[in-house]
C-alpha cells in the first residue's frame, strides 16, 4: 500500500509539471501581449486606426520589433483562428504553414491554412509600417540596410523621419552615410520641423547649395495660391495682391474666378451667346426673331436678351457689370507655408540660388563650348595641314576622319580589352590613313596642284566612293566604338556643372596634338621643308629640297591626323559611312575662319566655332538645324570683314 501511494503522488507531481510547463509555453510574450491589446485593429488594420498600434509597437523597445513589422508589411503574419495569437508565417508544404513565435523566433506549430487568417495590410498601411521601420534600419550594422533606409527617406520624406533620422546621427561611424544623414536632416528641418528658428536656420544654412533636393525642399515653401474675397483676410500669409487687367491677372481670368467662388453670374461670351441661340431655334426664329437677321451683332444680343428675360438662358452680364463685381472684391496671392519667416528665408535662398545656378550654367556652356570645340579641331588640323599649307581642296578628308573611326572598330573586333585597343588603334589608325592619303596625293592630287576646281571635283568623287566602299564593309548600321570603362560617366562638379570623361579625353588629346604639330613644323626637317615649299617652292627646290616628297609627306601627315581624330571622335559619336561628312563643313570653317595655313588660326577658329553654336543652341535649344543655319550665316559675315581669317597667312597659300 505504502509503494501504491508513493506511485501515486509521483504521478501526481509529474502531471503537475507537465501542466506547469505547458502553462508556460502557452503564456504569451511580451510583444505578443502588446500585439493582443490592440488584436482588432491589428487584423483589420486601416489607415486611420493604425497609427496608435505602430506607435505602441515601436514604443515598446523589444528586440523582435524590426523583424515584426518587417514580416507584417510582407504580409507574412498569420493570426490563428483558435486563441487568436499572430505567429510569423511560411509555408512548408501544400497548405501547410510553419508558425515563428513573434518573441522568441522558434518555430511553435505546424497547422492547415484553413486555421489561419492572413494579415494583408493594403499600401497605406505598408507604407505607414515601413516609416516605423526607418528608425530601426538607420541604427542597423549593417551600411548596405542604413543606406537602403536614407534613400526610403528620400523618395518619401515626412515629418515622422525626422525625430528618428536626427537620433542616429551621432552614433554614425561611417562619413559617407554621415555625410547623407546630415543633409537629409537639414532639408526634412526645412520642411517638417515645428521650431521656426530651426527651419530658418537649416534654409539659410542651405542657401548656397546647389543641389535639386534643395531646390525640390525650398519650392513647396514659395508656391503660391490666387485667392479672392471681399476684403483683405488677416493672418494669411500673403505674397501679393493682384489687380485684375495689370500684370498676369486678366480681367477674365479674375472674373472666372469670382464666378467660381462667389457663383455670380459667369461673363457673357460670344460663344455662348451662338450656343444658346442656337439651342432655341423654332421654325426658324429664336425668340420671334428671324435667325437671317442673326448677321447683326445687336439683334443677336436682342434675341439673346429676350430669351435671359424669359429664362431660358442666363442673364446678359455686360463689361461694366463685371468691373463693377471685380471692384467689390480683392485678388490677392497666400504662399503654400503659413509661416512668414519661413517663406521669406526661402525666398532669399531661392534667390541666391537662382544667381549661382545662372553662374554655373554660364560654365556648363563655356565647358561644353570648350569641348565642341576640342572635337572640331581634332577633325581640322589634319585639314589645316592638307588645305591650309598645301592649298588643296581636300572634299574626302572626313572620310579620313571615318576610316580612322573604322579602323578602331576592326581593332576592338580583335582586341577586346578597350584600353588595350585604343592605345593599338591609335597608332594603326595613323599608319592606315597616312598611306591612304600618299596613295591618293600620288595618284590623283599630283596632277591637280594649282587647279582648284578639278581638285575639288576629285575628291569630292572620291568621297563618295570612300562612303560606299565603307558601305559595302561595314553595312549601313552604326558600329560600337567603345570607351575604356575609365572613360565612362562623367565629372560633376556640382548638380549644374558637369563634363564627360570621354569629352576630357578629347580635349587632352587636341592639346598632345597641338603640341606634336608645334613640334613637327618647328623642331624636325619635315616641317622645315614644308615651311620652305609652303613659302616658295621653286626657291625651295634650289636649295636641294623634293617639293613633291614634301607634298606626299605633308599630304600623308594631314590624312593620318584625321586617322587619329577619327578614333577619338568615334568615341563620342557614332561610327557610321557618313561620320566623316558630318564634320568636313566645321573642318573647313574652323580653318577658313581661323586662318588659313595657321595652326594657332585653326585652334581659334575651332574655338570660336564651338562656343558660337553652343551659345546659339543655347538660345534655341529646339532648333538645332537653326542654330547651325545661323551660325554658317555668322561666319558669312565675319569672312566679309576678315576674308583671310583671324591669324592671315604668309606665303603661297596667301596668294592664292
Amino acid at each position: 500500500m505504502k509503494r501504491l501511494l508513493l506511485t501515486c503522488l509521483a504521478l501526481v507531481c509529474a502531471c503537475q509539471m507537465i501542466f506547469a510547463q505547458s502553462a508556460a509555453a502557452q503564456a504569451p510574450g511580451p510583444l505578443q501581449t502588446v500585439l493582443q491589446a490592440h488584436a482588432k485593429d491589428v487584423a483589420k488594420p486601416s489607415r486611420k486606426t493604425i497609427q496608435p498600434v505602430i506607435d505602441a509597437i515601436v514604443a515598446s523597445g523589444l528586440e523582435p520589433v524590426p523583424g515584426f513589422l518587417s514580416a507584417w508589411a510582407d504580409k507574412s503574419v498569420w493570426q490563428r483562428k483558435e486563441d487568436g495569437l499572430f505567429f510569423i508565417g511560411e509555408e512548408v508544404a501544400k497548405r501547410t504553414y510553419a508558425l515563428t513565435d513573434v518573441d522568441s523566433g522558434a518555430v511553435v506549430a505546424e497547422v492547415a491554412k484553413k486555421e489561419l487568417k492572413q494579415l494583408k495590410p493594403n499600401s497605406g498601411v505598408r507604407g505607414l509600417i515601413a516609416t516605423a521601420l526607418v528608425q530601426f534600419q538607420l541604427s542597423d550594422p549593417n551600411p548596405e540596410t542604413r543606406a537602403a533606409a536614407l534613400l526610403a527617406i528620400e523618395r518619401a520624406p515626412g515629418a515622422a523621419l525626422l525625430a528618428p533620422l536626427r537620433a542616429s546621427i551621432p552614433a554614425e561611424a561611417d562619413p559617407v552615410l554621415l555625410a547623407r544623414k546630415t543633409r537629409i536632416e537639414r532639408l526634412l528641418t526645412i520642411g517638417y520641423d515645428e521650431d521656426t528658428a530651426a527651419r530658418v536656420a537649416a534654409i539659410e544654412e542651405m542657401s548656397g547649395d546647389l543641389g535639386v533636393d534643395v531646390r525640390a525642399a525650398l519650392n513647396p515653401l514659395v508656391a503660391r495660391k490666387l485667392n479672392v474675397a471681399t476684403e483683405l483676410p488677416e493672418g494669411e500669409n500673403i505674397a501679393d495682391i493682384l489687380i485684375p487687367g495689370e500684370g498676369d491677372l486678366t480681367v477674365e481670368a479674375a472674373y472666372d474666378l469670382l464666378v467660381a467662388a462667389e457663383g455670380v453670374p459667369p461673363r457673357t461670351t460670344p460663344e455662348m451667346i451662338k450656343a444658346v441661340l442656337a439651342d432655341n431655334i423654332n421654325g426658324g426664329f429664336v425668340a420671334g426673331v428671324p435667325v437671317a437677321q442673326f448677321t447683326d451683332l445687336q439683334t443677336r444680343l436682342s434675341a439673346y436678351a429676350k430669351l435671359a428675360a424669359a429664362g431660358q438662358a442666363p442673364g446678359l452680364v455686360n463689361d461694366a457689370e463685371v468691373q463693377s463685381a471685380l471692384d467689390l472684391h480683392v485678388f490677392y496671392e497666400t504662399y503654400a507655408e503659413p509661416n512668414a519667416a519661413v517663406t521669406t528665408a526661402a525666398e532669399a535662398a531661392l534667390s541666391s540660388i537662382s544667381t549661382r545656378v545662372g553662374l554655373n550654367q554660364s560654365l556648363d556652356l563655356g565647358l561644353d563650348a570648350i569641348s565642341l570645340a576640342s572635337i572640331y579641331f581634332l577633325a581640322a588640323i589634319g585639314l589645316a595641314i592638307t588645305f591650309g599649307l598645301m592649298g588643296v581642296i581636300n572634299m574626302a578628308h572626313g572620310e579620313f576622319i571615318m576610316m580612322g573611326a573604322y579602323t578602331g572598330y576592326v581593332v576592338q573586333q580583335v582586341i577586346p580589352n578597350h584600353t588595350a585597343s585604343i592605345i593599338v588603334a591609335i597608332p594603326l589608325a595613323f599608319a592606315v590613313t597616312f598611306a591612304a592619303g600618299v596613295a591618293m596625293e600620288r595618284l590623283v592630287i599630283r596632277h591637280l596642284y594649282n587647279r582648284p576646281l578639278e581638285t575639288l571635283l576629285a575628291t569630292f568623287g572620291i568621297s563618295i566612293a570612300l562612303q560606299q566602299l565603307a558601305k559595302n564593309i561595314f553595312g549601313t548600321q552604326a558600329r560600337p566604338l567603345t570607351a575604356p570603362g575609365w572613360l565612362d560617366g562623367a565629372w560633376a562638379i556640382n548638380d549644374v556643372v558637369s563634363i564627360s570623361y570621354i569629352r576630357i579625353a578629347i580635349f587632352v588629346l587636341a592639346l598632345i596634338f597641338l603640341a606634336v604639330f608645334l613640334f613637327i613644323m618647328n623642331r624636325s626637317r619635315l616641317g622645315l621643308e614644308t615651311r620652305a615649299v609652303t613659302q616658295n617652292p621653286r626657291m625651295a627646290a634650289a636649295m636641294g629640297i623634293n617639293p613633291e616628297r614634301v607634298n606626299m609627306l605633308t599630304f600623308g601627315l594631314g590624312s593620318g591626323i584625321a586617322g587619329i581624330a577619327g578614333v577619338a571622335i568615334g568615341l563620342y559619336a557614332k561610327v557610321t559611312s557618313e561620320l566623316g561628312s558630318d564634320y568636313i563643313v566645321q573642318s573647313f570653317m574652323t580653318v577658313v575662319v581661323g586662318g588659313v595655313g595657321n595652326i594657332w588660326g585653326a585652334l581659334l577658329g575651332a574655338g570660336m566655332i564651338g562656343t558660337l553654336q553652343k551659345g546659339i543652341e543655347w538660345l534655341n535649344p529646339s532648333n538645332t538645324l537653326a542654330a547651325q543655319t545661323y551660325m554658317i550665316i555668322f561666319i558669312i559675315i565675319f569672312i566679309q570683314f576678315r576674308p583671310r581669317g583671324i591669324i592671315a597667312l604668309k606665303g603661297r597659300a596667301a596668294g592664292d
